[in-house]
């Protein structure tokens, strides 16, 4: 069983809009800071799910995201395996709303690494910084990081 996903790191002046996940009960992010974004419904193309979720997270409306890289999550959750689809958006509108998921912040990138993040997303934000296309595998284990490979497509 697979699920296919996506995440968007919205960017401004060397910071990120980032999700700190604290308001769903049985969330697998719970206490997590993350990157905006979801799971692709039948028929969406990654652009559309991503553009959808930033949207109905944040209020925000992003405009030609950039596919970064494209991650694989083995047996991340429910021994299901996620395909998660990697975007940068640095041209957006609107103005932030509350969102159900947790509380958006803009972060500084310097102070990324004080969050209380996934250990395979410190890996793959500096994954983006690279002008390549990359193909990410992280692999957890109750919660925990135990391996990781990338790929830079020139």
């Amino acid at each position: 069983m697979m699920k296919l996903s996506t995440i968007c790191y919205i960017e401004r002046e060397n910071q990120y809009l980032m999700l700190h996940r604290i308001k769903k009960a049985n969330d697998v992010h719970h206490g997590k800071w993350i990157g905006l974004g979801g799971k692709m419904e039948p028929g969406e193309t990654p652009e559309e799910c991503i553009i959808r979720e930033v949207r109905e997270e944040s209020g925000l409306s992003i405009h030609a995201p950039t596919l970064k890289g494209i991650l694989t999550f083995p047996r991340f959750k429910d021994e299901e395996d996620w395909y998660v689809f990697l975007f940068v958006a640095r041209n957006f509108s609107g103005e932030i709303t509350d969102s159900s998921e947790g509380v958006l912040q803009w972060v500084d990138k310097g102070e990324l690494e004080n969050l209380n993040l996934w250990e395979g997303d410190r890996l793959f934000l500096r994954w983006m910084e690279q002008d390549h296309f990359f193909s990410g595998k992280i692999t957890y284990e109750k919660g925990n990081l135990i391996d990781s490979s990338v790929i830079f497509h020139l």
